[in-house]
């Protein structure tokens, strides 16, 4: 389950491969080195594994973020600005920020950082004794919470998910450091392993014992370890006699999320003054706006500083807060006391919605010569995509909660992402469930090394979207494993579902009875055991089929809401076929679909939708919005999305000339003036979306002459 370590074959060096995240990353050596295992303690930070290797240099193929330290943890090299620097001999910790795993060499010897326009090259003049250390971004939880199915327990089980937390310093805002929180199951009696407690913060949240109150600051009592205790109004309160309304003129469910975000904001630029003392572009911009004094927070105990954080007004700071990525609607029944762990892993703003809007869902207008994935020729236009009794255009619109099939409009979120655990099927949100945020955690490590993806084609007249075999496996350091299939039938499709597999991009019809076969239906409310983890269900009206597949085994996947074009699937599915390629989640593919391509709204997550299939090469994903200006520069947006392997507090630093500032990497960080020729360098880094004068792009195909 740890990482693992394997000469490489092409080049000299060592393979480092998470086999849980199905992550991969090469470092290359000066000659052939024989990884021999070493103990894991003799870091400074943590490392799951660690091997030792001879060798004069390491060479990282990639322009990593690169820090020496000293053994003791001192910072005393930061590469962001590229400049090559040499280091006198000494015993050093040098951590490779930029890997879909955190990787630190531990030498003693003098040492050279040199780069060039693709790489970075550690070297350390003779050979030299390097140990090579390597940490999982997966995280386990340390055990189950037992809590009563009433409010006052669920209060009892949401204290202890701050157990978790890996410090109750300001670098708790680091991802890494926040380990996940312990799972909760409802039964009979409150119960909680041994081991399993809050840490002692000095911080506590009085609310009333309802779920209303209870489950929108699981998030928050996670990330402040703070104790959640029955009240008549609700209030953050400190034992030092600090106290904060949460039930202020915004309501009670958006003054948490406030209180939430500005809380980590501030650890971020705290932070800044411990082991990351690095040039922050957040904390340059707020410094002039607020009187707090950094250097004096960051000793202060975690009450002292979330009491001098609140004493500023949200909107002092709110330009500088990074973009939130996630929204989780939770309904209040005692059973989705279980899904709390999980949202406040994502360190999500929970809200419990009371009235949502049931919707019609109505197919893209097309010519008439344009047949839909239902039928064609003599067809009518719904054949293959049936209406059924899990759509209905006209329901009532004040009912409390809708019905298991019904299809409505959630609020609206003001996050990249957002997602509905209950009934119904939330037009625009991820339908999440329980059973799907558990396998997030029960992952063992695959039988194979590659990816394997499998993509059917089930109709010949959609053989042209087959074409999406070509766009997985395009990146280097991965490797998959693509198999493409026509014309299944119902036995074969089944047993391909059975099989372990990553991934299965379906192309095809899907109505009342199943996705078609050339022998009748597969119905996939009849399956017991699936096992591909994610997949998409290119068809008309697939979200009953998608759901069923993540009922019987899958983590998560996209479906539609309705009767989908040839035309617009094809498009569709070819561009989540590419950003998933990439390291986008599912949830993060299908909204930057969504706002390039109007009909993609008729698309919908179901499961986990946090799921990857592969690490993005720059850890946390990256989307350029590019705008041509009339003195031939570009206008050029720079826009992050966290991932599970970086997520809410990683930091990110543009690979550009003269930029040596890191940012908080959600949402756009920053926008620069590049020229052609500054552009296409940057294009040739990696593969990455590029919306170029409205249109999406691949930065792989944009020609230097083009721009």
């Amino acid at each position: 389950m740890d990482p693992t370590f394997t000469r490489t074959t092409e080049r000299t060096g060592i393979e480092i491969a998470d086999p849980i995240e199905n992550a991969r990353f090469e470092l290359y050596t000066s000659r052939a080195v024989d990884p021999t295992p070493v103990p894991t303690h003799e870091f400074h930070f943590p490392v799951d594994s660690a091997v030792s290797v001879e060798t004069s240099a390491v060479a990282v193929p990639k322009l990593a973020n690169v820090l020496v330290r000293t053994q003791s943890g001192e910072l005393v090299a930061d590469n962001a600005d590229h400049v090559d620097r040499s280091l006198a001999p000494g015993a050093y910790t040098v951590e490779l920020s930029t890997a879909p795993m955190k990787l630190y060499l531990s030498v003693e010897s003098a040492l050279e950082l040199r780069h060039d326009e693709t790489a970075v090259r550690v070297a350390f003049g003779d050979p030299t004794e390097v140990a090579i250390g390597a940490r999982s971004f997966h995280d386990q939880p340390a055990g189950t919470v037992t809590t009563t199915d009433d409010p006052a327990g669920a209060m009892k089980a949401v204290s202890l998910l701050g157990s978790a937390l890996k410090t109750t310093s300001p670098e708790r805002s680091f991802p890494t450091l926040r380990g996940h929180p312990p799972l909760i199951e409802v039964g009979e009696e409150f119960d909680a392993p041994e081991g399993i407690e809050r840490p002692d913060t000095g911080v506590r949240i009085e609310i009333p014992a309802e779920y209303e109150y209870v489950y929108p600051v699981s998030s928050l009592a996670y990330y402040l370890g703070a104790e959640v205790v029955p009240a008549d109004r609700p209030r953050l309160v400190t034992d030092e006699g600090f106290e904060y309304d949460l039930d202020g003129p915004l309501g009670f469910e958006k003054t948490v999320g406030r209180v939430l975000r500005q809380t980590f904001f501030f650890d971020c630029v705290t932070r800044t003054e411990g082991y990351y003392q690095v040039d922050l572009h957040e904390r340059r911009a707020v410094e002039s706006v607020v009187d707090l004094d950094f250097a004096d927070l960051y000793d202060r105990s975690p009450a002292e500083r979330l009491a001098a954080y609140l004493s500023v007004p949200y909107e002092t700071v709110a330009a500088f807060v990074p973009e939130w990525n996630l929204t989780t609607d939770v309904m209040a029944t005692p059973d989705n006391a279980e899904v709390l762990p999980f949202v406040a892993s994502d360190l999500a703003l929970v809200r419990c919605p009371r009235d949502p809007t049931t919707a019609s869902v109505n197919p893209t207008p097309e010519p008439i010569d344009e047949f839909f994935r239902g039928g064609a020729g003599g067809d009518s236009v719904t054949a293959g995509c049936a209406s059924d009794d899990f759509t209905r255009s006209t329901m009532d619109a004040n009912a409390a909660a809708p019905a298991q099939g019904e299809i409505f409009n959630p609020e609206p979120a003001d996050t990249v992402e957002h997602a509905w655990v209950g009934d119904g099927f939330p037009l625009g949100a991820n339908k999440a469930s329980i059973e799907s945020y558990r396998r997030r955690v029960q992952r063992s490590a695959p039988e194979k090394t590659s990816i394997e993806i499998h993509v059917v084609c089930n109709d010949e007249r959609m053989m042209e979207e087959g074409v999406v075999e070509e766009f997985y496996g395009l990146r280097e350091l991965l490797q998959f494993d693509v198999s493409v299939h026509y014309e299944l039938t119902t036995d074969e499709l089944r047993e391909l579902l059975a099989e372990p597999a990553d991934f299965l991009h379906y192309i095809g019809h899907v109505d009342d009875h199943g996705m078609r076969c050339p022998d009748g239906h597969l119905d996939a409310r009849t399956l017991s055991d699936v096992n591909v983890k994610a997949f998409v269900l290119n068809a008309c009206r697939s979200y009953t089929q998608g759901e069923a597949l993540v009922e019987s085994g899958s983590y998560g996947g996209v479906v539609t809401l309705a009767e989908i074009a040839n035309s617009v699937a094809t498009e569709i599915g070819q561009t989540l076929a590419r950003l998933l390629n990439c390291g986008f989640s599912l949830r993060v593919a299908l909204s930057v679909v969504k706002d390039t391509t109007a009909p993609a709204y008729q698309y919908v997550t179901v499961g986990d939708g946090g799921l990857t299939l592969c690490q993005s090469e720059s850890g946390t994903p990256l989307h350029l919005e590019i705008e041509s200006l009339e003195s031939g520069r570009y206008r050029t947006k720079f826009r992050t999305y966290p991932s599970p392997s970086h997520g809410l507090g990683s930091m990110q630093k543009p690979n550009i000339a003269g930029v040596n500032t890191r940012y908080l990497a959600s949402g756009v960080i920053d926008t620069y003036e590049l020229s052609a020729d500054e552009l296409d360098s940057f294009f040739g880094l990696e593969v990455l979306p590029v919306e170029l004068d409205g249109e999406l792009r691949w930065s792989d195909e944009i020609r230097r002459q083009e721009l």
